[in-house]
């Protein structure tokens, strides 16, 4: 644990370079049992220059821990037909063991259609509602890489969750509403008393505040001030904004959904942005998809 000025820095980059190396590990145990490497595919549909960056990032990744990884990249203008024909061949191919499918996709095309195409055993997004309703019922389930990369992080880091009241804010169903399921469920970490918060909510800061462990995942830069934060919380700060820096060399920097510099005085422990909750997402990909080869979540 890295204690900095009277705070605990939860560093994702640290714990997710941790577990790329277990995974590299097991795969040489694969392969030492004569088994395939996990085998990994993306589809990327059109150009946007944020997907294209992560899905880079998913592939290099896996050459890094040993993973086979297949591209598909359709063009912007692919039908929704075409699509689903592209995840069900994957489907098929029993030498792939995990497929994502990089949002956002074209207006065109139903996400809901996309998600349900891709076969729950493959799902290492864990967005199927197959593995939703699995994660819901404390059952094996792929569970999606980011809340996953957050679980990992507090168990890790030693942090208490028994008994602790949780405030998530923000419900997306990527993030937010699987946050919360899994810090109530019955597991470490986990046995929180949770309220899950919105930009609905009314008296949120009041709600804020009277949290152990906050997690904001709101999709809005310096969301959540000192004002919110109660003195000795646990802070997971999900969100990643690219803000104009002159005194930058590339012109910008990047920051979260807390205001780091105020927060970081009264919170107990915090995550940093960058280096935080974002290097985690990949790292939970991997897991899922070293899961997948093993078959131990569909066996």
């Amino acid at each position: 644990m890295e204690k900095k000025e009277g705070f605990l820095k939860i560093d994702g980059k640290k714990v997710s370079a941790t577990i790329k190396e277990e995974i590299a590990e097991a795969v040489k145990e694969l392969k030492k049992a004569g088994e395939n490497p996990p085998h990994l595919a993306a589809i990327l549909v059109g150009e946007d220059g944020a997907s294209q960056t992560y899905v880079a990032a998913k592939v290099k990744a896996c050459e890094q821990v040993g993973f086979e990884s297949t591209l598909v990249r359709l063009d912007e203008q692919v039908s929704e037909e075409e699509l689903l024909k592209e995840i069900q061949k994957i489907n098929d191919n029993p030498e792939i063991h995990g497929l994502i499918v990089q949002l956002p996709l074209p207006k065109h095309i139903s996400v809901e259609k996309v998600t349900a195409q891709i076969r729950p055993e493959k799902d290492v997004d864990g967005f199927t509602p197959a593995n939703v309703g699995r994660m819901t019922l404390g059952w094996p389930a792929y569970i999606s890489a980011t809340p996953n990369g957050i679980v990992e992080l507090l168990k890790r880091y030693e942090i208490e969750t028994s008994g602790k009241h949780c405030v998530v804010i923000g419900r997306s169903h990527i993030v937010g509403s699987p946050m919360s399921i899994l810090m109530a469920r019955n597991d470490h970490p986990g046995n929180c008393t949770v309220t899950l918060t919105h930009s609905r909510t009314q008296n949120l800061n009041e709600i804020a505040r009277s949290a152990d462990i906050l997690i904001v995942a709101i999709g809005k830069a310096g969301f959540v001030t000192a004002e919110m934060v109660k003195p000795g919380a646990v802070v997971i700060d999900v969100g990643i904004h690219r803000i104009p820096d002159d005194s930058k060399k590339n012109g910008y920097r990047l920051i979260g959904d807390v205001v780091f510099d105020e927060v970081s005085k009264i919170a107990s422990a915090i995550t940093p942005v960058p280096g935080g909750v974002g290097p985690m997402t990949i790292a939970s990909l991997l897991h899922n998809t070293l899961l997948a080869a093993q078959e131990k979540i569909y066996s």
